[in-house]
């Protein structure tokens, strides 16, 4: 669904020789067929999906009651390096990824004598979008597999596999912080600059190389690869840098708010293809969804099921107005007792009132309004909880975020989710530093601190900033969970949880809330769901696809599999 909008160019047939091949001598002799290639290089990023948070703890997905949907393999079965493919949220992509890299390392080494008709900056800026595809490829490929082999050389048809290996995390981020750092020290051109032109929408830019660089040294120092080898400081370096780039080429925070909406909710509704006339924080991506219909309200005609239903743990996620945690923690396994902070003016008997705007802004709850109508998610209500039906919430809330009230199958007014956005690199920003230079020292380059970064994120939300004086640890605890609120129904979450290695201390349990009503009077009822079985450490990398572990170990002789599957 993220498939990229093509460069202009009237791409002519290519002329196929008698073995139904075409000679790349050919293709980069001819200006048309040298832009098709590289527009062709585009053809293999991984992008994400609308129920994505049914992959994490935010959600329990409504089909999970249903045989054989991927969420009933994802919480009650077992996956195996055979079946993960067919049901993890995006695939597998090991194949699709190094197809694309292939791509960038064949443009790459037929450009530089290419004698197709173009100018120098032509051939710079071009070139300056194949690498940066193959940074973002490579990033794709570390946060879910690891190491991975390292190629950056056509390899044509006589390779010699058998001398392939996998390159350390390490080895692989330096080579994408190379291609992005040759990308952005090109000379800026209509082709490649900060910002996309008219029909160039969904082309790589440096900004998009900025945001991979930042994100790519947050990954060399996570715990998931504290083995990396990669030097702390040069890693807060890079995200400060990163930002500070961004933020001098013109890149901000959406603040625009309506009658309607916050500014929060606004972003998530509103198309960023649009020149960046209004949308200056959407660096890359961006495709409208139906929550109406695949996640909606049983009172909408025509929905098809509730999908990704919040979980409790979500909704205890979200702080009170006052910047307060609501609650801090469970003292049981099956997260049925909270522990309450009693100073922040949590009522559990008034669990919705008070609560930080984004809660308001993604979570249809129970007396909530979608429109004029009320969304009674209480058992006998018009949205009451159901364990039976797929069109009716199994949690106890719905999914509010990217939706529109008057969407429906008439009519999707409903939001876009995108694929990277200036609020990433301020929160890869806040983990490098905290981690490196502490919750509160300015970083030079870039003038803020990681609370500073975080605080901006808050302030667009409408919440106060977090509290000074919070030990690294206390500062990491609410980092992660701004992180959490901030990317609710998000790709952000799934990975996060990776990268952090905390998958099995957060996404094996998630309950949901029963509500009961006598008169005018709830009754609140945590429950809990079974313990998924895709919280083990085996899970906190994909493992590679079997047919392709088994042609790499016929030929290298050895085995590259993951650890665990």
């Amino acid at each position: 669904m993220l498939a990229v909008f093509l460069l202009p160019a009237c791409n002519k047939m290519l002329d196929l020789r008698d073995n139904g091949t075409t000679d790349m001598s050919q293709v980069f002799s001819d200006r048309n067929m040298t832009r098709g290639y590289i527009n062709a290089c585009y053809n293999y990023i991984v992008g994400t999906n609308l129920r994505v948070g049914s992959f994490t703890d935010d959600a329990q997905d409504a089909q999970a009651i249903t045989a054989g949907t991927n969420y009933d393999y994802w919480y009650n079965q077992t996956l195996n390096a055979s079946n993960f493919g067919s049901h993890n949220f995006d695939g597998d992509p090991w194949t699709q990824l190094f197809q694309g890299i292939r791509k960038c390392n064949v443009f790459l080494a037929n450009i530089g004598e290419s004698t197709a008709k173009m100018t120098e900056q032509e051939r710079q800026a071009w070139s300056a979008q194949a690498k940066t595809l193959r940074a973002l490829y490579y990033m794709q490929l570390v946060k879910r597999y690891g190491g991975v082999p390292l190629l950056t050389e056509d390899l044509g048809t006589d390779h010699d596999y058998s001398t392939d290996s996998r390159a350390s995390v390490g080895d692989v981020i330096n080579q994408i912080l190379t291609d992005c750092d040759e990308a952005i020290a090109i000379p800026d051109s209509e082709d490649y600059s900060y910002v996309y032109g008219d029909g160039q929408w969904g082309m790589m830019t440096k900004a998009v190389a900025q945001a991979i660089r930042a994100e790519a040294a947050t990954y060399a120092i996570s715990p998931l690869f504290s083995d990396s080898g990669f030097d702390k400081q040069r890693a807060l370096t890079i995200a400060a840098d990163a930002l500070a780039n961004l933020l001098s080429h013109g890149y901000s925070l959406w603040t625009r708010s309506s009658a309607t909406s916050s500014a929060y909710a606004l972003y998530h509704l509103t198309n960023p293809n649009d020149n960046r006339a209004v949308d200056k924080e959407t660096i890359y991506g961006g495709y409208r969804v139906a929550p109406w219909s695949e996640c909606g309200v049983p009172i909408v005609a025509g929905t098809t099921t509730a999908g990704s239903c919040p979980t409790q743990e979500l909704i205890d996620a979200y702080e009170m107005a006052n910047g307060q945690p609501a609650i801090t923690g469970y003292s049981d396994a099956a997260h049925l007792q909270p522990i309450v902070n009693t100073a922040s003016g949590y009522n559990p008997e008034k669990p919705y009132e008070g609560r930080d705007p984004r809660f308001y802004d993604s979570i249809f709850y129970n007396m909530s309004k979608r429109g004029g109508a009320y969304i009674n998610t209480y058992v006998g209500g018009t949205c009451g909880i159901s364990s039976t039906n797929i069109r009716y919430t199994c949690t106890g809330y719905y999914m509010r975020k990217f939706a529109a009230d008057g969407s429906n199958r008439n009519s999707n007014q409903d939001g876009y989710l995108r694929l990277m956005r200036l609020t990433d690199v301020y929160m890869n920003f806040a983990e490098v530093a905290y981690q490196v230079a502490g919750p509160y020292q300015n970083v030079s380059g870039v003038n803020m601190s990681a609370a500073d970064a975080v605080n901006a994120i808050r302030e667009r939300a409408g919440m106060p900033n977090l509290p000074s004086g919070l030990s690294a640890s206390e500062f990491e605890t609410r980092y992660r969970n701004e992180r959490r609120v901030e990317y609710a129904f998000e790709m952000d979450r799934y990975f996060s949880l990776r990268r952090w290695n905390v998958l099995s201390d957060n996404a094996k349990q998630v309950t949901g809330m029963r509500i009961t009503q006598e008169g005018s009077k709830y009754t609140y009822t945590r429950f809990a769901f079974d313990p998924r079985q895709t919280a083990e450490s085996k899970y906190l990398l994909y493992p590679i696809n079997i047919t392709e572990l088994n042609k790499m170990t016929k030929l290298t002789g050895n085995n590259w599999q993951n650890p665990g599957w």
